[in-house]
C-alpha cells in the first residue's frame, strides 16, 4: 500500500528536516514495485543522518537493486516528531523510495552495527504494525533479517529476528533472496490487495496491528495468505545456506544459576555451528559507485572507499578483527577507479579511505599521491581514520594538507608499553612521534588520540602515561609553529567482547571506572588547555557490555526496556539508565550477572557462531 500523497502533502510540512523522508535524493534507486518478485526493505535503526553514513547499508542497497526482479528500499527510525504524527494519524512506517508500508515487503533487513540499537529495531517494527516477537509472526509478515558487527553474538536479539546473517552479508544475502524467489514464494499470490496486512478506513485513516496492550489487535488486520510452505518450513530451507542462523530452530537449556547448560539444534539437518560468510575477492565484489547524496548534512558527509577487509594485527580486545578476519585487499587500480566514478556520479569532494587498519594498506602512499595529483582540479580532499604510525605518514601529511586539513587520528589505546604489549597492540611510539612532527611541519594543527581504560591489569601509571603522551604530542608543534597543538583525547571503556582474547574476562565495575575517570580529570587540570578529554558515556558502555555478552534470556529485558520508553540509547541525551534498571528488575534479571568473568568450562552464548577465517 502506498501512502505517498498523504505523506508528501500533509505530513512532511509538519516535521523538522523533512528531507529525511523524501527518498528522492540524487542516485536513489526507484523501481516499479509491481514488476518485482522480491521486495526488500533495508533498515538502519537510527536517525537518517546516522544511517546514511553507514557503508554496509549503502553496499546492500546497491547490491540488491542490481539483482533482477528484486527491489530494495531504505527505511530509518523516524525522529520523535515524525513518530508522534504517525501514531496520531495511525499511519504505519513506510519506505523512503515508494512510500510503501513495511508490512508489505518480503524482507526487512536490519543493519545492527551496535547492541544499543536493539530497542530502535523494536520501534521500527512497532511503528510498522509488525509483531515484535518472531514467534507471533506468521507467513503473512515479512521475514526479519539482521546482520552487522553486533551479530557476532546474535542471542540477545534472538526473540525478535527470524534469521541472522553471520559474516559479510553481501555474500549470503543474494543466495537467500534467490532461494526465496525460486522456492518459497507463491507466484499466484497477489502482491498488494490480497497480500496486504492493512485495512483502510477512509474516514479514520489506516488501521495497523500493534502488540497486545498497545491499542490495536494485530489478528484483526491479518488477512489469509496462501503460501507454498509454512514460515518454519521456509526458515528450515534458508537455514541450509552457509552463514544463515535461524534462532527458532535451536533450543537452549539453562542450569539453576542461569548459565547455559546445553545449546542444540531442533532437527538433525540443522548445523550445530554456523560458519560466517566471507567475500573472497574485493576487486570482484559489488561496490556502490552511484553514491546517494543526501539533501541534509549527515554524520559522515563524504564518500567512502573501503581499501581492505580484515587486519594484519591481532589486538586482543578487537572484535572486528575476528568477525572480519581474513586479510583481503582492493587493488590500487580499483580504488582509483572507484574514486573517479563516485566523484563523477555524486560530486563529492571528500573521500574517506576505510579499513580496520588503513595505514597498513600497502599502497596507501601511492593512492594518496595519485588522488592528489589526478584530481587536483576537483580539489578532492582525503580523510583517513585512526592510523598506526608508519614511516611514510610524514609524506602523506603533506599531500593530505594540500586541499584542506582534517584532524589526524591515532589509536595508541594504552598509556604504557607494558599494557600495549598485554593487549597485543603493536604500536611504535618512535614512529608515532616522528609522523606527528611531520604532520605539524605540513601545517596540521590538531591531533585526536584514542585510548581505553578498564583494561585488565592496568595501574595509575598507565593513566599517567596517557596524559604524558598527550602532553608530548601537543608540545611537538612548538618546534615547527611556535605554539602547542590542539590534542583531543577520546577515552572509551574496555568491553570484553565475544570472539576476542578477553571474551571470558569480567567488565571492570562501575565504581572503579568512575574512580579512574576522576583520576584522569584531576590530573588533566594541570595540563595545557590545548589538551581536552572526552569520555564515552560510562552507563551506555556498561549496558553495551551486558547486551553483547548476554544470551537469549535477555530478550524479555530488551522488550520491557522498549515498552518502558528506552529508545535511541546510543544518544546520551536520550539514554535512560533508570528505565533499563527497571526492566531488569521487572524481568527478575541481575544486571551484573552478564558482566562477570566466565569460567573456562562455561558454554558461552556465542559459542555456536564460528567466525574463523
Amino acid at each position: 500500500m502506498e501512502i505517498k500523497n498523504e505523506i508528501l502533502e500533509e505530513i512532511l510540512p509538519l516535521v523538522r528536516k523533512p528531507a529525511r523522508y523524501l527518498g528522492n535524493e540524487l542516485n536513489a534507486v526507484r523501481k516499479d514495485p509491481r514488476a518485482q518478485k522480491v521486495r526488500f526493505a533495508i533498515c538502519f535503526p537510527d536517525l537518517y543522518e546516522i544511517g546514511m553514513s553507514n557503508l554496509g547499508l549503502r553496499i546492500i542497497y546497491g547490491l540488491l537493486n542490481s539483482l533482477p526482479e528484486v527491489s530494495c528500499e531504505r527505511v530509518f527510525l523516524p525522529d520523535v516528531d515524525m513518530r508522534e504524527i504517525l501514531k496520531t494519524r495511525k499511519i504505519p512506517l513506510f519506505s523512503l523510495e515508494s512510500k510503501t508500508v513495511l508490512s508489505e515487503f518480503d524482507f526487512i533487513g536490519f543493519c545492527l552495527s551496535c547492541e544499543l540499537s536493539y530497542t530502535n529495531m523494536l520501534a521500527v517494527l512497532d511503528l510498522s504494525g509488525i509483531p515484535l516477537l518472531a514467534k507471533d509472526r506468521n507467513s503473512a509478515f515479512p521475514l526479519i533479517i539482521a546482520g552487522g558487527a553486533s551479530v557476532g553474538n546474535p542471542e540477545p536479539a534472538a526473540d525478535f529476528v527470524d534469521l541472522f546473517l553471520i559474516g559479510e552479508a553481501e555474500e549470503a544475502l543474494p543466495e537467500v533472496i534467490e532461494r526465496y524467489k525460486e522456492s518459497l514464494i507463491n507466484p499466484s499470490t497477489p502482491r498488494s490487495k490480497d497480500r496486504g496486512l492493512l485495512r483502510i478506513d477512509t474516514e479514520s485513516g489506516v488501521t495497523f496491528p500493534r502488540p497486545k496492550g498497545r491499542g490495536l489487535n494485530a489478528a484483526e488486520c491479518i488477512k489469509n495468505q496462501k503460501s507454498k510452505i509454512t514460515k518454519e518450513e521456509a526458515l528450515r530451507e534458508l537455514a541450509g545456506i552457509k552463514g544463515v542462523y535461524v534462532p527458532s530452530l535451536y533450543e537452549v537449556e539453562y542450569d539453576a544459576r542461569g548459565v547455559i547448560k546445553e545449546f542444540r539444534p531442533k532437527y538433525p539437518d540443522i548445523p550445530v555451528r554456523i560458519r560466517k560468510r566471507v567475500v573472497e575477492d574485493l576487486n570482484q565484489a559489488y561496490y556502490p559507485v552511484d553514491w546517494i547524496v543526501p539533501y541534509i548534512q549527515i554524520v559522515h558527509d563524504r564518500a567512502a572507499i573501503e581499501l581492505m577487509r580484515g587486519c594484519p594485527y591481532n589486538c586482543n580486545f578487537c572484535q572486528a578483527r575476528s568477525v572480519y578476519s581474513g586479510l583481503r585487499l582492493r587493488s590500487p587500480e580499483k580504488v582509483l577507479e572507484l574514486v573517479d566514478k563516485i566523484s563523477r556520479s555524486s560530486g563529492y569532494e571528500e573521500f574517506s579511505f576505510l579499513s580496520l587498519s588503513t595505514s597498513s594498506y600497502p599502497y596507501l602512499r601511492d593512492i594518496v599521491v595519485s588522488v592528489s595529483d589526478k584530481f587536483q582540479k576537483q580539489a578532492i580532499a582525503i580523510s583517513l581514520p585512526s592510523l598506526r604510525p608508519k614511516s611514510y605518514l610524514g609524506v602523506l601529511a603533506e599531500y593530505l594538507a594540500k586541499v584542506r586539513k582534517t584532524t589526524l587520528t591515532f589509536a595508541p589505546e594504552a598509556g604504557s608499553e607494558r599494557l600495549r604489549e598485554a593487549i597485543n597492540k603493536n604500536f611504535s611510539m618512535e614512529e608515532f612521534y616522528s609522523a606527528i612532527s611531520s604532520a605539524y611541519k605540513a601545517g596540521w594543527q590538531a591531533i585526536k588520540l584514542y585510548f581505553m581504560i578498564g583494561l585488565p591489569d592496568e595501574t595509575s601509571q598507565d593513566f599517567d602515561g596517557i596524559l604524558e603522551i598527550a602532553q608530548k604530542v601537543s608540545k611537538l608543534r612548538l618546534e615547527s609553529a611556535g605554539r602547542p597543538a590542539q590534542v583531543r583525547l577520546s577515552i572509551s571503556f574496555f568491553v570484553p567482547k565475544p570472539h576476542t582474547f578477553f571474551e571470558r574476562e569480567k567488565m571492570e565495575n562501575r565504581d572503579k571506572l568512575k574512580e579512574n575517570i576522576l583520576y584522569l580529570k584531576n590530573k588533566a587540570r594541570k595540563l595545557s588547555k590545548k589538551i581536552t578529554l572526552d569520555f564515552h558515556n560510562l552507563e551506555t558502555s556498561i549496558l553495551e557490555a551486558v547486551l553483547s555478552r548476554s544470551d537469549r534470556s535477555l530478550g524479555e529485558v530488551i522488550l520491557r526496556a522498549y515498552n518502558n520508553g528506552c529508545l535511541l540509547d546510543g544518544w546520551p541525551e536520550h539514554f535512560k539508565h533508570e528505565l533499563w534498571l527497571k526492566a531488569f528488575k521487572e524481568s527478575g534479571k541481575d544486571f551484573d550477572f552478564y558482566l562477570r568473568e566466565r569460567s573456562a568450562d562455561e558454554i558461552l552464548p556465542w559459542q555456536h557462531i564460528d567466525v574463523s577465517a
